[in-house]
């Protein structure tokens, strides 16, 4: 309201002295008197308004505010009085149904309120945060009886919105003609569900939505205004909790993970009711051990007057004895509405889509599908299967998916419109290029979810997502694990020489010749590429190898200690690269070459080892070789100088098994030059390559890819990482606006490389990167590096050590980020302003850093957690010395230490009125033909995860 104002203290109660109205005073100097106001004293406009305009005004304001107005004047006393004697419809919540009602009310205040309100017919937003259960003699409280006293003075009442599981059940019992307006939903839910959570539903309760989460319930009833029923964590007490259900109105059932009857013949009548609600839209059932076959005989019984035709929604989870024909039928008779699938992993086969396939129906509406799907809940949970089974819960085991390529493949030939298709655990999905056919091409697929199919091919996935023409998101979770680590460790036997072993999860795979050389070629080949070994060199190995084996031993290490746990099913043998060569450019191991160098196999293949030959190094001569018998070996990194021709490995050391050896697996390359060291190989390079036309973003989470290249995309946007443990680099070779770059607990990953690839992007977008690096970081060397480089764009350096993460200050950062930007854009554009460069040239001419650029530090407190930024934001001086307090103006805390500026939150200061305050700064760096970029990038950093564990948040 531009004519006047109220202010109001922070508990909006007690209000600020009143002003005077304004005298007229008479004007001398000219013939006549001329009245103006006084300028110390303002007109109080709002005790001119008449009653009529306050109470229109009213109707915009929320109820605490117009209750606060009683108390500031007799007119607006009046007013007030005026309005709630006419009005039909309050909320308590101001339309917030999430909140709860102002605090303060007591049973009297409560009822002197609505009975102040005659003609009131609709109560929104009765959400108390505590209710006493009975009233309490000499004792003001808010209680259960108070609120239906209340109520009961409200002749006119039609209904009554509420979140108290109590106050809904009085209601329904002593005020039965009451509606319960909106979704009613309990606020206290939990699991285990608590005691005092109960709640008895009667037949003739009126009302339409009604979600129970953590409730012990006896049984549903038959309710016929009911429309939408959730149940999450119900118990449902009675032995025969169905017997009367009917809800011939209900659009919605959704039962998930409710404690109910075992016996799987009790759900007879609630599957028969569902079927009597011809208007069921949304079908959800998570672990109700229904019969099998039961869905199947109710739909043949009820398809003809309309049973389950008009699903929308259908989700299997869990269902102990669910079959394939119970969903199949389900889909077929829903088939001309269906537009959402999701199916339990028991049921995702190959078969089910066949069987449709061969049905030969149309979907012309289905857009989603979730293959293998498990309950979040069931997923997060913490507790193990028998203590769920323990609260009730059915027993049920989930094995993963068992679809095949093919049966993706027929996904797509029988829902032709799907845009939107996760898949959560299906190992025995390989190439999903072979997915796309002439019959199938998934040309609308707009969303691609892959959870934990752990089988995927990364080059096959490549090729698939090339092919999509409309895809834009990917998420990608627990995909493409890293293959294990392989050993290059080398053994002396009987100190005459040395043979190469191979490693690979902890077997040690002896090198067998092939059948066609002789034992002296195999020798003669292995001493041309190995160096004589003195006997000191000897001794001294054997020493050593033997204190590490005892130290392994009575340290009870594993040979899998330190190691990733995560290993590839069976049939994916294949490492990235050909044989040992692909393997020595990885580790930065050269391999000795010859026949007998052959320490692993191609592509594609897995080497085979003979049950019973001596390179299985299995059985009873495993545990008759002795520690002395071997040594581990670095392996040569340089030709020898000096070739021998005499044996140094006795022909009959060529059959010995090779015993075990117990190593610590490292983590990287070893780098050290003992030659009793075993060298792991390094992370096997894994590159996800992208190239799509339409992608916006992409989204990983516990990938096993070590690169991450954007070959072609023009409408990419964000990429998202967390917690890809072996994710070191990213290559842009074209992918103009991508814009969002969010690394969070990447332990490997090479920050340099990942910053001065973004930074050499074209300076089309603003860009804001965010890292939670889990390392400590050179604040100085980062800064130099990114001061003095090449890069087109004003930058900005945040420091965050909130812990546990602060998202808050990430957005309004970027906030801040874009009026400058948009600052120097107007100057650009408008102003003539000249624009700056950094090419490599400039660096070449001007080395020293930081070049042309004004660095400032800004530094404070935020939300109690230290901050601080450096950057060469131009005009950012002269913007906090014209208003300090700009940086502090936002709607959260009162904090003159902040130091972030946001113009979108209170202080709405726009590139515009920024210009007008630093006029001056503006004229002296166009007089000076000092230019400015156009574009701005922000590098957040997050300090929470530097000690090298990951903090849990909830934003990630």
């Amino acid at each position: 309201i531009e004519t006047g104002s109220i202010s109001m203290s922070k508990e909006g109660h007690k209000m600020g002295p009143r002003r005077k109205p304004s005298e007229l005073q008479p004007v001398g100097g000219s013939g006549e008197g001329q009245l103006v106001l006084r300028p110390s004293e303002s007109k109080d406009y709002i005790n001119e308004l008449s009653h009529e305009v306050l109470c229109h005004i009213f109707r915009y304001l929320p109820m605490k505010d117009i209750m606060c107005m009683e108390c500031l004047s007799r007119k607006l006393r009046e007013a007030v009085t005026l309005y709630l004697r006419v009005v039909k419809v309050v909320d308590l919540c101001a339309g917030r149904w999430w909140e709860y009602m102002p605090s303060g009310f007591t049973d009297n205040s409560f009822l002197l309120l609505l009975k102040k309100m005659p003609d009131l017919e609709q109560l929104y937003g009765l959400h108390p945060r505590y209710l006493e259960r009975r009233r309490v003699r000499g004792y003001e409280a808010f209680s259960i009886p108070g609120v239906l006293e209340a109520l009961q003075a409200c002749p006119s009442l039609l209904g009554v919105e509420t979140s108290h599981l109590e106050l809904v059940e009085a209601i329904w019992n002593y005020m039965p003609q009451v509606h319960i307006l909106g979704k009613f939903r309990n606020r206290n839910g939990a699991f285990p569900i608590p005691a005092e959570n109960k709640l008895t539903i009667p037949i003739t309760a009126k009302i339409q939505t009604l979600h129970l989460v953590g409730v012990n319930v006896p049984e549903i009833p038959c309710v016929s205004m009911l429309r939408h029923l959730y149940l999450k964590w119900v118990r449902l007490t009675k032995p025969q909790p169905f017997k009367d259900f009917l809800c011939v109105s209900l659009r919605t059932f959704v039962m998930r993970n409710c404690a109910g009857p075992t016996n799987s013949l009790k759900y007879v009548p609630l599957v028969t009711g569902l079927a009597s609600a011809r208007n069921l839209e949304q079908l959800e059932l998570v672990r109700v051990p229904f019969l099998g076959g039961l869905i199947q005989h109710v739909v043949e019984d009820s398809w003809r007057s309309g049973g389950f035709r008009n699903l929308h929604t259908i989700v299997f989870g869990a269902c102990k004895n669910a079959l394939e024909v119970d969903l199949g039928y389900l889909i077929i008779t829903a088939a001309r509405r269906l537009h959402e699938l999701r199916i339990q992993p028991s049921l995702t086969k190959d078969g089910v889509f066949s069987a449709l396939k061969m049905a030969e129906l149309e979907f012309p509406q289905f857009e989603t599908l979730h293959l293998g799907y498990v309950d979040e809940f069931l997923l997060q949970c913490k507790m193990s299967h028998s203590e769920l089974v323990k609260y009730g819960l059915a027993d049920v085991i989930e094995n993963p998916g068992i679809i095949t390529d093919i049966g993706i493949k027929v996904v797509n030939e029988v829902f032709s419109n799907i845009k939107y298709l996760l898949i959560y655990n299906c190992p025995h999905l390989h190439n999903p290029h072979h997915w796309i056919t002439d019959q199938s091409r998934w040309s609308r697929l707009v969303d691609l979810t892959l959870v934990r199919c752990h089988a995927i091919k990364l080059e096959s996935f490549s090729q698939f997502i090339e092919s999509l023409p409309s895809l834009e998101f990917i998420c990608l979770d627990q995909m493409f694990r890293e293959p294990p680590k392989v050993y290059s460790v080398y053994f002396l036997f009987s100190g005459k020489g040395k043979t190469p072993l191979r490693r690979n999860n902890n077997v040690a795979v002896s090198v067998v010749a092939p059948a066609h050389q002789t034992k002296a070629q195999v020798l003669e080949s292995s001493c041309e590429k190995s160096c004589q070994v003195t006997s000191e060199q000897i001794k001294a190995d054997m020493k050593a190898a033997t204190e590490n084996s005892k130290r392994t031993s009575s340290n009870g290490i594993a040979p899998e200690a330190g190691a990733t746990n995560a290993r590839p099913p069976a049939d994916r043998g294949t490492f990235r690269g050909t044989g040992s060569a692909g393997v020595a450019a990885r580790s930065g191991v050269q391999p000795v070459t010859g026949s007998v160098s052959r320490v692993g196999p191609g592509v594609g293949q897995r080497q085979q080892v003979p049950a019973g030959s001596a390179a299985a190094g299995s059985g009873s001569q495993q545990g008759q070789a002795r520690d002395k018998d071997f040594v581990p070996r670095r392996p040569l990194t340089r030709s020898c100088t000096r070739m021998s021709s005499a044996s140094l490995v006795p022909e009959t050391d060529l059959s010995r098994p090779r015993p075990r050896v117990s190593v610590r697996r490292k983590r990287m390359a070893d780098k050290s030059t003992s030659t009793s060291d075993p060298v792991t190989e390094d992370d096997h390079v894994q590159i996800l390559s992208l190239k799509s036309k339409n992608l916006v973003g992409i989204t990983l989470t516990n990938c096993g890819i070590t690169d991450l290249v954007l070959k072609d995309c023009p409408k990419m946007m964000f990429i998202h990482a967390t917690r890809c443990r072996v994710l070191k680099q990213l290559r842009v070779e074209s992918a103009p606006i991508v814009n969002r770059f969010d690394y969070a607990q990447c332990k490997k990953l090479d920050m340099e490389q990942v910053l001065d690839q973004i930074l050499r992007m074209p300076p089309e977008r603003n860009r804001i990167i965010y890292m939670r690096p889990m390392h400590q970081i050179d604040s100085v060397a980062l800064e130099r590096q990114l001061f003095q480089g090449p890069y087109p764009y004003h930058i900005a350096i945040v420091h965050e050590f909130s812990n546990p993460a602060n998202i808050r200050n990430k957005v309004r950062i970027r906030s801040w980020m874009d009026t400058i930007a948009n600052i120097s854009q107007e100057l650009i554009k408008y102003e003539f302003f000249p624009e700056a460069t950094r090419t490599e040239e400039d660096v070449k001419n001007y080395p020293k850093y930081p070049w042309g650029r004004d660095i400032y530090t800004l530094e404070g407190v935020v939300d109690g957690a230290p901050y601080s930024m450096i950057t060469d934001f131009p005009w950012l001086k002269a913007l906090k010395a014209a208003d300090p307090n700009s940086y502090a103006r936002y709607d959260f805390e009162d904090d003159e230490s902040t130091t972030i500026y946001a113009p979108r939150r209170k202080g709405q200061l726009s590139a515009d009125i920024c210009m007008e305050t630093i006029g001056e700064e503006i004229s002296e760096r166009r007089q000076s033909k000092r230019g400015v970029f156009e574009r701005v990038v922000v590098l957040f950093l997050h300090h929470c995860d530097t000690p090298g564990e990951p903090v849990d948040d909830d934003y990630i």
